[in-house]
């Protein structure tokens, strides 16, 4: 989006960084705003244009290295928003560990999909899901690859090619009306009210509610314009979408599902240099189209996404 390209050039000198954090930090307690947003500036200057970089440079190289590149330019990128928002970020070393864990012996018959990352309680990872995202406790303690994929709506064009579909188009950005299938009742196990109560926590500004054989409609007082889990934004189309089934209803920024997916491909191209050589070459399984299509997909997505969030925090205060 042309608008956020802009807003990241905007933010690129001392003087813009720091009249930016000021309006951050302006109204939190127990901070001089003036003293922490002269502070602050350059590291958030260069968060964010050292994030932004990474993201160039890897799309113009190999996908060998694509997935250290892509995971680095968010890293920085989700350090530059929680400067936002922690002015005193990073308060103990035990905040720049990634906050996540792979397996580190691989199973023989390895399959990137079936694969697992754990959540630790400390690191990057879960402090970008409470201080960013207002999720204090992660919703799973491990989670399979495929289960995170599940969770972007535009690698569903790639599960439906194999007969699998993981979400359903429930609306669209900019409209109070959101329309759920009533065939969601079977795999949620819910009644109509229920999965309408179910919905408030979620959708607190929800004020009328109907439902049939068909459809369960609800209207909102605000539409969605910035999603968490469950509910998921299709950057191009601006339609949003649902998990299907109900082990996929998972209260979770889109965000924090790229950041697990680019850790453990990371840590893949890294440290299991035999199989994804041979992943590259031989492209001899489904993991493959799964990979690149999410590579080609993150790097576009990940900077509008965050650069959203830091223009939504601008024009709140403007």
């Amino acid at each position: 989006m042309k608008k956020i390209e802009t807003f990241y050039t905007y933010l690129n000198s001392q003087q813009t960084a720091q009249q930016y954090l000021l309006h951050c930090y302006k109204n939190m307690e127990n901070i001089d705003a003036e003293a922490k947003s002269y502070e602050n500036c350059n590291a958030f200057m260069y968060y964010l244009d050292h994030g932004n970089k990474f993201y160039e440079d890897g799309k113009k190289l190999d996908m060998a290295v694509q997935p250290v590149l892509f995971f680095y330019g968010m890293v920085h990128l989700l350090k530059a928003c929680l400067l936002t928002k922690r002015p005193n970020y990073p308060e103990s070393t035990t905040l720049l560990a990634h906050g996540a864990t792979s397996r580190k012996k691989k199973k023989k018959q390895y399959s990137f999909l079936d694969d697992e990352v754990k959540v630790q309680h400390n690191g990057l990872f879960p402090y970008s899901m409470e201080y960013l995202f207002s999720t204090k406790k992660s919703p799973f303690e491990k989670i399979k690859m495929a289960d995170l994929f599940a969770l972007i709506p535009e690698m569903d064009d790639l599960f439906k090619l194999h007969n699998q579909e993981m979400m359903l188009n429930v609306g669209r950005v900019g409209s109070p009306l959101l329309e759920f299938p009533a065939l969601l009742l079977d795999s949620y196990h819910l009644t109509a009210t229920a999965f309408i109560q179910r919905m408030k926590v979620h959708l607190p500004t929800i004020k009328y509610t109907d439902s049939d054989e068909e459809m369960i409609r609800m209207e909102l007082s605000h539409p969605l314009n910035y999603t968490n889990g469950p509910f998921f934004i299709h950057q191009s189309s601006q339609k949003i979408y649902f998990p299907k089934k109900r082990n996929h209803f998972i209260p979770i920024s889109e965000v924090m599902v790229h950041y697990l997916l680019l850790y453990n491909l990371s840590m893949l191209c890294r440290y299991e240099t035999e199989w994804w050589g041979d992943l590259l070459v031989t492209k001899s399984d489904l993991d493959y189209p799964f990979i690149r299509y999410f590579l080609q997909l993150t790097s576009e997505k990940i900077p509008i996404l965050l650069g959203n969030k830091l223009y939504h925090q601008y024009s709140e205060r403007n």
